[in-house]
Formats: C-alpha cells, sequence, structure tokens
C-alpha cells in the first residue's frame, strides 16, 4: 500500500474546472437535462412519452444534481468552522463512512467504504466532517485514486496534522453491469500522509486498526 515519496499536486482541478463555467440557474439547468434524458431515452428505443418515463427526465435530472452536488462544496464550508483546539497526538481513526459516487468513465455508481485516520498536531476536527469531507469528493463525478487522494488532502489543510491515512474499498458497477461482469471484485487505495508515510509502524497501526486488529470494544 506505501509508495515512494514523490511531488504532488494539491490542487483540486475539478472544482477549478467547474468554477470556470459560465454561471446558469438551477431551472435552466433541469431544462436542459430533462430534454438530454429525452433524446437518450429515444436512442435507446424507449418512448419518452409512455406513462411510466413522461416523468423520468426530470426525475434524472434531480437525482444527478444531487449525486453531483459536491462541485458546489468545498472543505471551508462542509467542515463549518468545526476545528478545535485539543492537546491531543495519539491517532484518531473513523472507519466504514459509507460512500456512493459516479465512475466518471461510464457514470455509473461505485459503492463502498472510507476508513480515516490522523494524528493531530494541536487541532482535531469535528468527527462527522470527516464523513461531510468524505461524501462532498463523492458526490462527483470520480476516479476511486483521486477521490482517495483528495480526502487525505482536504484533511491535511484542514487541520495540519501530523499525519493522515486514508483507505478507499469499493465496488464499481462498471465492473459488475458491463465489460468483464464481475461482481465479487473489491478495489482497495490508500493515501498517507506525514508520519504515516515516513514511519512504517504508525502505518501498520493504522491498518491493524481498520482491519479489525487493533483496539476492541468491550
Amino acid at each position: 500500500m506505501h509508495r515512494c515519496n514523490k511531488k504532488r499536486k494539491v490542487e483540486d482541478t475539478t472544482t477549478v474546472v467547474a468554477a470556470q463555467k459560465k454561471p446558469v440557474t438551477e431551472d435552466q439547468r433541469l431544462e436542459t437535462m430533462n430534454a438530454a434524458c429525452r433524446t437518450i431515452l429515444e436512442c435507446i428505443g424507449e418512448d419518452p412519452n409512455r406513462e411510466g418515463l413522461v416523468k423520468t427526465p426530470e426525475r434524472w435530472a434531480k437525482a444527478l444534481l444531487f449525486m453531483c452536488s459536491g462541485y458546489n462544496m468545498n472543505a471551508e464550508t462542509v467542515t463549518n468552522g468545526a476545528v478545535f483546539e485539543e492537546n491531543h497526538d495519539e491517532m484518531v481513526v473513523v472507519r466504514n463512512i459509507d460512500i456512493s459516487s459516479l465512475c466518471e468513465h461510464h457514470m455509473v455508481p461505485f459503492v463502498g467504504r472510507v476508513h480515516i485516520g490522523y494524528i493531530p498536531n494541536g487541532k482535531i476536527l469535528g468527527l462527522s466532517k470527516l464523513a461531510r469531507i468524505s461524501e462532498m469528493y463523492a458526490r462527483r463525478l470520480q476516479v476511486q485514486e483521486r477521490l482517495t487522494r483528495q480526502i487525505a488532502d482536504a484533511i491535511v489543510e484542514t487541520v495540519e496534522p501530523l499525519g493522515v491515512a486514508v483507505v478507499v474499498e469499493c465496488t464499481h458497477f462498471c465492473m459488475v453491469m458491463r465489460g468483464v461482469q464481475k461482481t465479487g471484485a473489491v478495489t482497495t487505495t490508500s493515501s498517507v500522509r506525514g508520519c504515516f508515510e515516513s514511519n512504517p509502524k504508525t502505518r501498520a497501526e493504522f491498518f491493524s486498526i481498520i482491519h479489525g486488529n487493533g483496539i476492541k470494544m468491550c
């Protein structure tokens, strides 16, 4: 899971591209997307005017805007000031954060879990905000590798910890519903920063915890 050091570009290019587009109203987006969906339905041999599909374009447009709502968010807004000074320098781990996203190559879902660990450096982040950050980046057209990196970088920028580690485990429906059609395949990606990258023992402790071999609850 560990890689050699390399220079990273922290800039969130997906947000930059979205911000550069000409602003349009919500109604304009929905109107354009409704028309596009009707065209798609016709292209696959369906009748967009039949009873079961009359409202499908509108439902699809609203659903897609929700599933891609992360483009309108950033780490500062989703954390909402929930950064607190605290003299805690031991590992904080949140496991099994459910996520769902859309593969940017086929626009079909991939679903799974995020595990996050960080070691504070005088500041801690509200635990729910780790889930919020994960959701923000998941609600965009994504590849799992970039999603993992973006979550790690956002935590670094928000609380400047001694280190952060992120593992994402997902099933990709582009591999289930089409193509190779492998229902049991799970993709795992990781991104480590700071002491998690430089200290093998710290990294090993994190992986032990998220795999259920660490601290046990009573």
